[in-house]
């Protein structure tokens, strides 16, 4: 199960003040409302899981299904399957998006796995471009020239994470910033880079089980759907939300 690697719990004045008045800048005019299942979600905003494993990832017991009654329970608008390494994984999002129609947007990606670090990307059928392993910097020319966007996942976890070679590599759309899997000091040290580089940063839980999604979340100012996922990422006007309780230990 994928949980918070922290030891105990903290208030927000816990973390840096130089992460705390970037976090503000980005909720001035914006309640907090807290779902069925308890967590406490941004209102007038829409709220997007983007990064979730179910069985098909290999690494998950978590099935499709669960995944997505998950995130409806949790209060979520929508949820996006990032299967690694495979576009085709996901398949059966598909059926999901018509049977929860109207009640959760389900969207596709993948993360891939590239010789310096996993990614997110969004908009492409990577099975059709992309091979194992492959350079980032090669990912991200390749999908930015056939329409979609890239976003380095937990890029300062240390393993299967790109780290500071991110700061020289052009045409990155967002860094992950919350990632549900992380240590808050891995999550901090992405969004403070992500403030530097003047991208914008995401949100997702890594859910490897379904209990797990929505611990993290990216919360978009405007509707999100198959057709502008792109689009809006791009767009830059959202950011990541972490809803776990966070560390006393900054370094752990």
């Amino acid at each position: 199960m994928c949980g918070p690697e922290n030891p105990g719990a903290a208030s927000r004045n816990d973390q840096p003040r130089s992460l705390q008045n970037l976090c503000r800048q980005f909720t001035r005019g914006v309640s907090l409302t807290r779902s069925a299942s308890g967590r406490v979600l941004l209102s007038m905003a829409f709220n997007v899981d983007l990064h979730v494993h179910s069985l098909a990832s290999g690494d998950s017991d978590a099935g499709p299904e669960d995944l997505v009654l998950q995130a409806i329970e949790t209060g979520l608008h929508g949820i996006a399957f990032t299967e690694h390494y495979s576009y085709e994984a996901s398949e059966p999002a598909e059926l999901l998006a018509e049977k929860y129609k109207g009640k959760i947007v389900v969207l596709r990606g993948t993360e891939v796995s590239a010789k310096d670090g996993h990614c997110l990307v969004f908009g492409v059928d990577t099975d059709r471009l992309l091979s194992l392993y492959m350079p980032m910097a090669e990912v991200v020319a390749i999908v930015n020239r056939h329409g979609g966007v890239v976003i380095p996942s937990h890029p300062y976890r240390g393993v299967n994470s790109i780290g500071d070679t991110l700061k020289t590599m052009k045409g990155i759309c967002a860094l992950e910033g919350y990632n549900g899997c992380n240590a808050h000091a891995f999550n901090v040290r992405a969004i403070e880079t992500a403030a530097a580089l003047r991208l914008p940063f995401t949100g997702g839980s890594d859910a490897h089980d379904y209990m797990d999604v929505g611990l993290c979340y990216t919360s978009f100012a405007e509707p999100v759907t198959r057709e502008n996922l792109v689009e809006r990422l791009k767009s830059g006007n959202y950011r990541g939300i972490d809803t776990r309780k966070i560390s006393r230990f900054p370094f752990f």
